[in-house]
């Protein structure tokens, strides 16, 4: 019998948003496919995915949640599987992606396109300054009295950063900055891979009244790029952990003063219980410092995403659109600031005061709400496998990789085939009948759940790879890499144009030429309920 599904139409999804009820608009593709065209406040959660994310990114049960794909046939069984989860409001987006371009929606190409998109409204509005990639170079060479910061995560900088520069995540700027450049007449140049976060960065600074000349790297180290100037690799420069009290007493008067203009929420550690146990609204409890300081102690019931990253990605953090979203810190200025731009963003956001050293008393990583896998996992531990494949006939064993292609290519078990979850039968296609398959990625987290759609799609015994590639590794067994095996395309990560040492030019400067058309199409779609003070 066909299950019959719910449906929603666009025109109910855009009411949700332009009334900032809470809504999900889940696109259950691979990131490279979502990558190519989406809704604004669309959130990717690929199907393979979605038994290791779904608590996480939607915490409540009864969550308005639509979901969709452009004609994969994901979407129908995204809504069981959720359903399955415990969801009770999960509907169908009527003709899929498909259905909201006939309905004049905006589609959004790229990822994390609703920050992007904010960040070009407020250098729009505000005007926010920057410098072309040849007037910051000429100014290192000239040993100006200029310091660079770089507002990415710190394994970003590590990959390529401007000569000279400091690792400053975003939200860490406005504490360290004067630490960089305690003389008012230092020139402080922001930057990132592009224009997002250098924006938003020196937008900080300026918005929390530095007295320092500040500007951004124009189109960050794409800029620098193509500009013919040559990045350093491997640094390791980081702002000083330590912050003079008179620096930390003025860094959280500007951050309060920003946070307050913006509409920024105060609350205290007392309304948590009253938030987590409110079944009608969703709350995300987010700590917004490095994630060393948040594995070192964290308030329980928080998850680490710091400030930076966290405005840069709203939609992998907070999917749920119109939630309530609470920040703390330990400081009183990575959360202001960061809630400053989430609130101009148009999230009901809350900042934490009153808080002590004592709130800060869990350690470790957050604690994963996983459900049980629907069929018993019969496990096989790595030297069982390695003596296994040695013994048994060429191709009677298929060892299948769920990891991400880019770790799959990187590492893997000799013989092994990359798979995605959500490609299953294709992936079948391409490999050779076995009579006996195992399943493996990182952890082998993954690979639990997809025991019962293997095994009821080939028929043969299934099994686990006791604690995954990782075991395998940490064994002492053979590795090995390359592409040699690829039963799925590799779409389960989009390749940014701004990533990495060996983008072609051509695609970093489509790129920037796509974010400078950002605002109007932000005003096409007219749902983003973004403001800039």
């Amino acid at each position: 019998m066909t299950q019959a599904f719910t449906h929603t139409t666009t025109a109910q999804v855009r009411e949700a948003l332009l009334a900032r009820n809470e809504i999900a608009l889940l696109d259950v593709r691979e990131e490279d496919l979502f990558a190519q065209g989406h809704p604004l406040f669309a959130a990717n959660l690929p199907l393979g995915r979605l038994e290791l994310d779904a608590y996480l990114r939607i915490p409540r049960l009864n969550t308005n949640i639509v979901v969709y794909d452009n004609g994969e046939d994901l979407a129908a069984i995204a809504v069981q599987r959720l359903q399955a989860l415990g969801y009770t409001q999960v509907s169908l987006l009527e003709i899929g992606l498909q259905g909201w371009r006939y309905a004049g929606g905006e589609i959004f190409i790229d990822v994390n396109g609703p920050s992007k998109s904010f960040g070009e409204l407020v250098e729009s509005k505000r005007h926010t300054p920057s410098l072309a990639a040849e007037e910051v170079k000429a100014l290192l060479d000239q040993n100006a009295d200029v310091v660079v910061l770089d507002a990415r995560r710190f394994d970003e900088y590590q990959t390529m950063n401007i000569p000279g520069s400091t690792s400053v995540p975003g939200a860490e700027l406005v504490l360290r900055a004067q630490t960089l450049a305690p003389n008012p007449a230092t020139r402080i140049v922001v930057n990132c891979a592009g224009r997002t976060r250098s924006i938003i960065g020196t937008q900080s600074l300026v918005n929390a009244g530095l007295p320092n000349p500040i500007s951004a790297l124009r189109n960050g180290t794409i800029g620098w790029t193509l500009a013919g100037q040559v990045l350093e690799h491997g640094s390791s420069r980081r702002a000083p952990e330590t912050v003079a009290p008179e620096q930390l007493l003025a860094a959280g008067l500007q951050a309060r003063s920003v946070a307050d203009k913006a509409g920024v929420r105060r609350a205290t550690a007392q309304q948590i219980p009253g938030w987590r146990s409110d079944g009608q609204r969703t709350t995300y409890f987010l700590d917004v410092r490095t994630p060393e300081e948040f594995a070192a102690g964290h308030i329980d019931g928080f998850r680490s995403a710091p400030g930076g990253q966290l405005v840069q990605e709203t939609d992998f953090s907070a999917p749920v659109r119109g939630a309530r979203i609470v920040l703390a810190d330990d400081d009183g200025v990575r959360a202001n600031m960061t809630a400053s731009w989430l609130a101009q963003m148009g999230w009901e956001t809350h900042v934490l005061d009153g808080l002590s050293a004592a709130d800060f008393s869990t350690t470790g990583p957050a604690p994963q709400n996983l459900p049980q896998p629907t069929a018993a996992i019969h496990w096989i531990k790595p030297q069982e496998l390695a003596q296994a494949i040695a013994q048994s006939p060429i191709d009677s064993i298929a060892v299948i990789d769920l990891t991400t292609s880019a770790n799959h290519v990187r590492r893997h078990i000799p013989g092994a085939w990359f798979a995605l979850r959500t490609d299953l039968t294709q992936a079948l296609a391409h490999i050779p009948r076995a009579s006996r398959y195992v399943l493996t990625c990182g952890s082998s987290l993954l690979a639990k759940y997809a025991v019962q759609e293997f095994a009821e799609a080939t028929g043969a015994t299934v099994e686990v790879l006791e604690g995954g590639n990782q075991a395998w590794v940490e064994a002492g067994l053979p590795v090995e890499s390359g592409e040699q095996r690829l039963a799925s395309p590799r779409v389960d990560r989009y390749r940014r144009p701004y990533e990495g040492t060996d983008n072609a030019q051509q695609a970093m400067q489509a790129y920037l030429d796509w974010e400078f058309g950002l605002v109007e199409q932000l005003g096409r779609d007219g749902t983003h309920g973004f403001r800039v003070i």
